[in-house]
C-alpha cells in the first residue's frame, strides 16, 4: 500500500477524502506527521468545536475540543503516532460538540510509511459511538439523527411543523418487574400503535429510551393534534387488555408547534428538540397520561427557576451571599412587652432580584437546599437571640421548619449542635411547623419532637385555621404553642360565627395547656377587639413589620425604645 501510494500528497488525500466524505456519515481525516498539519472533512465544523478543518499544531489543537477526562489519552496516542511506534490507530474517547457537550467518537486510522521507513501520513475515518443511531432495531423505527437529517432537508419549509414527543410513563417500573425482554416488547408494541394512527404526512422516530416524536407535515391544528394523542392512548390500553394486564402503563406527551416559536428557534434543531423535551416533561409533571401543549410563557417560568437554583446554590458556595434574615416581634398580649420574634428569610440574586418568601422556600425544598439553609437559619437566629438576651433575658427566638428538613436532615442534632455553640439554653428556641398536614402521623416527625420537647425547646404550630388537619395535629404533635393564621384573625373580626369559634378556640388551647399567638394584627381596632379573647402573645404590623437584623436591634434593643415599642408606637 505504501509503494502505491508513494506519489501521494497531503493535499491529494485531502480531496480526495473531501470527495468521498459527501456519500458518508463518517469524518475522514489525514494527518501529516512530518509537517504536523491534520485535514478533517468540513461536515465536522458542523457538529464539533474545532477551530478549522485543517489546522496544524495537531496535538495542542484537538486537545482544545477534546473533552478534558480524555486529554491524557489523547496525548499518550499522539506522542506513539508521531514516533512511528504505532501503525494502526483504533481509539475510542471524547470530543466537545458545538454545544460544548461530549461526544463519544471512534478514531480509526493507519500509517502511511515514507520510502526510507519513517512514518508520513496517517489516514483513517471517525465516527460517533454514542446516541446518535440512524434507526433502532428495538422499535423498528429510524432514530433522532434521521429525524434531523430529514428536518434539514426540508429546510424553513417546515414551519408549519408540530412536534407530538411521546414517553412511557413508569418506563422503567416495567424493566424492573417483568425484566428488558418485555420491555422491549412494549417498546415495540408502543411503536405499533403511533404508527398504525398516523396519516402519510405524519412520521415517527425513536429519540431516546422510551420517548418517540411524531413529526407532523399536514398542517394539523392543536384539535387534530390532540384527537391522534387520544388515538394512539386507546391503541396502546387495547394492547394492554390483549396482554391480559400483564404490565399497567400509560403514555404522556408534550406537543410543541413551530409556529410558537421566533423563526430562530424554529430553524435551531437543538433548540426545538430542548423545546419537546420541556413539553413532554411538564405532562410528566403534571400527573403523567395527559397531553401538554406548550407555551413559551411556561418555558421562561422554567428558565426562572433553573436561574434561581443556580443563584441559590451559587449563594451556598459563596457563604451564603444574598441571604438575610428578618425578624418580626411577639409580644405579650396584655402589656406589650417584648417577648420573642419569629425569623423570617429573605433572598436577593446576584443581579439584585428579590426572590417573595413563597416562591424562595418552594425551591429551596424542591430543590433539598432548604437543608444546609435551615442550618444556616438556627445559627443566626440563634445569635440574633443571644444579642436580644442582654437587654431581653427572658427574649425566645422563633424559627420556622420545612417538612423537608425533618424527614431528610438530622434535625435534633443540628439543634443540639447549634445551641451548644451560641451557648445558649434550649429554652430560647421555637420550632414553628408549616405544611403540618403532610407530618401528621409520621413516626419519624413524632421522634423528632419528642426529642426536642424533651430538649427543652418549645414547638409552635404554625397557619391554625387553615387546613382541615390542625385539630388532629394538636393531638398528634402535642404543640406548646398555636398560632392563628392573619386569614382567620381577620374572618373572626368581620363574623360573628367566626368570632365565635375563635373564642372556643382560644379557651380550648388554653384549658390543655398551650400558648396562643395571634398573628396578623395590623391596627389599634383590631389589637383591642382581640385582646378581649384574651390571647398570649400578638403579632402583627400593628407592632411592626418584619425588618432585617440592624434594623430590628436599633428599634428595640435601644433604652429609649422601649416605652414606645410597647405603646405600639414603633413601625
Amino acid at each position: 500500500m505504501e509503494t502505491e501510494y508513494a506519489n501521494r500528497t497531503f493535499e491529494d488525500f485531502c480531496e480526495i477524502a473531501e470527495e468521498f466524505s459527501l456519500c458518508m456519515n463518517d469524518y475522514l481525516y489525514v494527518y501529516d506527521i512530518p509537517r504536523d498539519t491534520y485535514y478533517i472533512s468540513k461536515r465536522a465544523l458542523r457538529r464539533f468545536r474545532m477551530p478549522a478543518n485543517i489546522f496544524h499544531d495537531v496535538a495542542h489543537t484537538i486537545s482544545t475540543f477534546t473533552y478534558s477526562d480524555d486529554i491524557p489519552l489523547l496525548t499518550e496516542d499522539m506522542r506513539e503516532v508521531r514516533s512511528g511506534r504505532k501503525n494502526e490507530r483504533n481509539l475510542e474517547y471524547r470530543w466537545l460538540g458545538l454545544d460544548g457537550s461530549p461526544v463519544w467518537i471512534n478514531v480509526k486510522g493507519r500509517i502511511l510509511n515514507s520510502s526510507d521507513g519513517t512514518a508520513r501520513l496517517m489516514i483513517g475515518c471517525i465516527n460517533e459511538i454514542g446516541n446518535r443511531q440512524k434507526a433502532d432495531n428495538v422499535s423498528g423505527l429510524k432514530g433522532e439523527s434521521s429525524l434531523e437529517e430529514h428536518l434539514k432537508l426540508l429546510g424553513s419549509s417546515f414551519r408549519d411543523a408540530m412536534f407530538l414527543r411521546i414517553g412511557i410513563d413508569d418506563f422503567k417500573v416495567i424493566n424492573e418487574r417483568h425484566g428488558s425482554e418485555y420491555g422491549n416488547y412494549v417498546l415495540r408494541a408502543v411503536a405499533d400503535c403511533i404508527r398504525q394512527c398516523l396519516n402519510p404526512m405524519q412520521s415517527v422516530y425513536r429519540i431516546v429510551s422510551d420517548e418517540f416524536l411524531v413529526l407532523d407535515l399536514s398542517g394539523a391544528g392543536y384539535d387534530e393534534m390532540n384527537r391522534l394523542y387520544h388515538n394512539i392512548r386507546s391503541a396502546v390500553d387495547r394492547v394492554i387488555s390483549e396482554e391480559q394486564y400483564k404490565a399497567i402503563y400509560t403514555i404522556s406527551a408534550g406537543l410543541l408547534s413551530l409556529k410558537d416559536l421566533t423563526t430562530e428557534d424554529a430553524q435551531n434543531y437543538s433548540q426545538t428538540m430542548k423545546f419537546s423535551e420541556f413539553a413532554l416533561t411538564e405532562a410528566k409533571n403534571r400527573g403523567k397520561n395527559q397531553l401538554y401543549f406548550y407555551k413559551p410563557e411556561d418555558y421562561n417560568a422554567f428558565l426562572r427557576m433553573r436561574y434561581l437554583r443556580s443563584s441559590l446554590r451559587k449563594s451556598l458556595e459563596e457563604n451564603f451571599n444574598g441571604f438575610e434574615l428578618f425578624f418580626q416581634p411577639i409580644v405579650v398580649s396584655t402589656d406589650g412587652e417584648l417577648f420573642a420574634a419569629e425569623t423570617l428569610l429573605r433572598f436577593h440574586t446576584q443581579t439584585g432580584e428579590y426572590v417573595p418568601p413563597m416562591e424562595l422556600v418552594s425551591i429551596l425544598e424542591e430543590s433539598g437546599l432548604i437543608i444546609p439553609v435551615g442550618k444556616w437559619i438556627i445559627q443566626n437566629a440563634l445569635a440574633m437571640c443571644k444579642k436580644c438576651r442582654e437587654k431581653y433575658p427572658d427574649f425566645v427566638i422563633s424559627v420556622n421548619l420545612s417538612y423537608i428538613q425533618l424527614l431528610k436532615s438530622p434535625l435534633y442534632e443540628d439543634i443540639a449542635e447549634a445551641l451548644e455553640t451560641a451557648q445558649m439554653p434550649p429554652t430560647c428556641l421555637i420550632v414553628e411547623l408549616t405544611e403540618s398536614g403532610h407530618l401528621e402521623n409520621t413516626p419519624a416527625v413524632q421522634n423528632v419532637w419528642k426529642k426536642l420537647k424533651k430538649l427543652g425547646v418549645s414547638i409552635a404550630l404554625d397557619d391554625f385555621g387553615t387546613g382541615y388537619s390542625n385539630l388532629i395535629n394538636i393531638g398528634n404533635l402535642r404543640p406548646n404553642i398555636i398560632k392563628i393564621d392573619r386569614s382567620f384573625t381577620v374572618k373572626a373580626l368581620r363574623n360573628d360565627y367566626e368570632h365565635e369559634l375563635l373564642i372556643h378556640i382560644i379557651k380550648m388551647v388554653h384549658r390543655i395547656g398551650l400558648n396562643l399567638v395571634v398573628e396578623g394584627i395590623e391596627t389599634h381596632d383590631e389589637l383591642e377587639r382581640i385582646n378581649e379573647l384574651n390571647p398570649d402573645y400578638i403579632q402583627g404590623f400593628y407592632y411592626s413589620k418584619p425588618c432585617p437584623a440592624e434594623e430590628f436591634t436599633q428599634k428595640y434593643l435601644a433604652a429609649e425604645m422601649v416605652t414606645e415599642f410597647q405603646e405600639g408606637q414603633i413601625l
